[in-house]
């Protein structure tokens, strides 16, 4: 009978299935586009459409939590020394290690404290990000401790760097800036009260909380530190970006530099 041949009709996107099922279990929060970049890798010749119709399919679309909570903003006035805006938003350059970005951004979490309630605590993440391929640098709940890492890291860049942020306290202490200029590294800041002038590492932050972030309670410090790590190696050496050719940050910078 008719539909009985349909039933026992083999399934001609099995094996296509398996493998669409098994990226997304790695990577829980890649779209078909990035979904169809990886099969094509592994030498599956397969259209995107045909992607994206198995992904609605087996119910795999994207869900990620979008909510977007307040913009922390560590600005305090003029406290310090305040740098001009050397990157003037021209954040793409073909040398790595040369434009550095960095910013701070809140988290919270829960902790039982010593009566036994509920508390709301607070973490401050501090990483330098590397305008090149957005590879995480550095980073720390320590800014000095993270830009002296960083300033290693990049010391092989045969030009001079700058190092971008925007206008916080800690950016314009005197630590942080004489730190540069012992390095030889230009300091630039964003214009007060604009962050498209440091939109790199607002896009970076805003990723990293839909992702690992938005839609999770942590319920202490190490728990959420330990995810952040996780999540900022995995970003760095997994997660791969359309305009870096389909590849992650650490992949496109070591294939830029066998050429």
């Amino acid at each position: 009978m008719y539909w009985q041949k349909r039933f026992d009709r083999v399934n001609p996107n099995q094996e296509l299935e398996e493998k669409i099922i098994a990226i997304r279990k790695e990577h829980k929060d890649y779209g078909y586009r990035r979904i169809h970049a990886v099969l094509r890798k592994q030498g599956f010749n397969v259209n995107k459409k045909r992607v994206q119709r198995i992904i609605q399919k087996l119910g795999l679309q994207v869900t990620s939590f979008t909510h977007k909570s307040r913009k922390y903003s560590s600005y305090k006035g003029n406290v310090g020394k305040v740098a001009p805006n050397r990157i003037h938003r021209r954040f793409n350059t073909s040398i790595p290690h040369q434009k550095i970005t960095t910013d701070t951004t809140e988290f919270k979490y829960f902790e039982i404290d010593s009566k036994g309630r509920m508390a709301i605590k607070k973490l401050y993440l501090d990483p330098f990000l590397d305008m090149f391929n957005g590879e995480v640098l550095s980073y720390s709940i320590s800014i000095l401790t993270a830009q002296k890492k960083a300033i290693e890291i990049t010391s092989d860049c045969l030009y001079r760097r700058t190092f971008h942020s925007d206008r916080g306290w800690a950016y314009q202490m005197e630590a942080y800036s004489s730190t540069l200029k012992e390095n030889k590294i230009f300091q630039s800041m964003s214009r007060k009260g604009n962050c498209y002038d440091n939109s790199v590492m607002e896009n970076f932050f805003g990723i990293l909380k839909q992702e690992m972030y938005y839609g999770t309670t942590y319920y202490s410090f190490n728990e959420l530190k330990n995810k952040i790590e996780k999540y900022i190696k995995y970003y760095n050496e997994k997660r791969i970006k359309e305009k870096l050719g389909w590849m992650s940050p650490v992949q496109y910078r070591l294939n830029t530099l066998a050429a």
